[in-house]
């Protein structure tokens, strides 16, 4: 598995897995999938980095952002959103590119790395960043809204800059 920086011409596949996560509605907040690709070439060139995990085989198999977590004086510290495609999960997939994200944090200019909504039955990105020295440091109860109404808490996570 190989990370590297997103091309134009992984748009459409990195288009494809972020809208299936999204549809999925158990991960991330997003309701609405991205409409087509002007909207996905502005969304992931909006973003500080945006990285594609790509197989073998040369086809992408997940994808990452990441972006500053707030502004101003808090801008040093990271934010990261990750999409594997479901033929693709169970694979390092996810371990690659979280590994890339710690990896670009100082290149980027970012002390740390911050998930605020890590869903609580998401069992297993828990354990990878659990794994990869990432500390829990709060929940908020029943943060997220499932695609089927129901909720549960959220966990946020941080790794400083390796």
């Amino acid at each position: 598995m190989r990370v590297r920086a997103w091309e134009p011409a992984d748009l459409e596949a990195m288009t494809a897995i972020w809208n299936e996560v999204v549809r999925d509605g158990r991960a991330f907040p997003q309701i609405e999938p991205l409409s087509g690709p002007d909207e996905a070439a502005a969304f992931f060139s909006a973003q500080t980095r945006s990285a594609v995990a790509v197989g073998d085989d040369g086809a992408v198999a997940g994808l990452s952002i990441l972006h500053p977590n707030n502004v101003g004086r808090c801008g040093h510290v990271a934010n990261a959103s990750y999409a594997v495609a479901s033929h693709a999960r169970g694979r390092g997939v996810g371990r690659a590119l979280v590994s890339d994200s710690l990896e670009a944090l100082a290149p980027c200019g970012f002390r740390g790395l911050q998930f605020n909504a890590v869903v609580a039955s998401n069992a297993g990105a828990i354990a990878l960043y659990e794994s990869l020295g990432f500390t829990r440091i709060g929940t908020v109860p029943e943060g997220f809204r499932n695609l089927d109404g129901a909720y549960e808490d959220i966990h946020v996570y941080y790794h400083p800059a390796p």
